[in-house]
């Protein structure tokens, strides 16, 4: 299933889209932890199976990032090894591990700000996790994968002076005013299957930027999950943004500015596209 949240910023309604790609309202207060918690997909799966859910006209509907509120979002660095090499630095052998506001998260078409004083506003495509159940210690990865609730594309831009020239930890130059557009939509994680294969482009004003795989992640999904659950309790509706492969300003290209247009995609997973303001 195809779920997401449609309508004006802090007005949205939760909505599924059905096998004809239609939108449907489905009932619930809202895509968010507890939604996840209490089984909600299982229950919307049930009632488009049954064909009781009404239709929601879509012409000129915004849609909003598929999960309200997330509690956190965890994001792993340097997690490809291409990406690892443009930006200068040593393949983990533990995974890089940095949080990131969860105010950030924005609609998937939102507008993107370049913050005050940023000369070096980045862009990420990534493959984001949304977690469907309560985490600790987990000892298999067969227990992580089964603790996913779904998918979604995560722009996760970045500010690298900020980052990394500003002293301190990655934290101020990940957090920034929508600084991660998500969406459009969570797919559930028995649609996409197995998620180490599934190409992730970039464009910048038509220019293709990064064109990956996750299969060339260097710590996959599996491991991600299980590993974060030994440091911190993951809670249904966290966020895990799982890296970036090459292709980011920081290997070469010119930073964003106000004015340039971003545009995403990952297989199976729809697309994204953003235009660039100035905070």
């Amino acid at each position: 299933m195809k779920l997401l949240r449609v309508g004006p910023a802090g007005q949205e309604r939760p909505a599924v889209l059905d096998a004809a790609g239609r939108l449907r309202d489905i009932g619930e207060a809202e895509l968010d932890g507890a939604f996840f918690a209490s089984g909600g997909v299982e229950r919307v799966r049930r009632a488009l199976e049954q064909g009781s859910l009404p239709v929601i006209e879509a012409e000129g509907l915004r849609i909003g990032a598929p999960v309200a509120r997330p509690g956190k979002v965890v994001c792993i660095g340097l997690n490809y090894r291409d990406h690892a090499a443009e930006s200068g630095a040593a393949v983990p052998e533990e995974p890089v591990v940095f949080m990131k506001a969860a105010n950030t998260v924005i609609g998937p078409h939102d507008e993107v700000l370049v913050p005050r004083g940023s000369v070096k506003t980045d862009w990420e495509v990534e493959l984001a996790v949304v977690v469907g159940r309560t985490c600790r210690y987990l000892e298999s990865r067969e227990e992580a994968l089964a603790a996913v609730a779904g998918y979604a594309i995560s722009n996760d831009v970045s500010e690298r002076e900020f980052q990394l020239e500003r002293g301190g930890q990655w934290d101020k130059g990940k957090s920034c005013e929508t600084f991660n557009p998500l969406g459009p939509w969570l797919v559930t994680a028995d649609e996409i299957g197995e998620p180490q294969d599934l190409g992730l482009r970039l464009w910048v004003n038509g220019e293709l930027r990064q064109d990956g795989s996750s299969k060339n992640m260097i710590f996959d999904v599996a491991e991600i999950v299980r590993y974060l659950s030994q440091f911190m309790v993951l809670e249904p509706g966290d966020v895990i943004n799982t890296g970036t492969p090459a292709g980011v300003a920081l290997g070469g290209f010119p930073y964003l500015k106000a004015g340039d247009v971003m545009e995403l995609e990952i297989d199976g997973l729809g697309r994204q596209r953003q235009t660039v303001g100035q905070a």
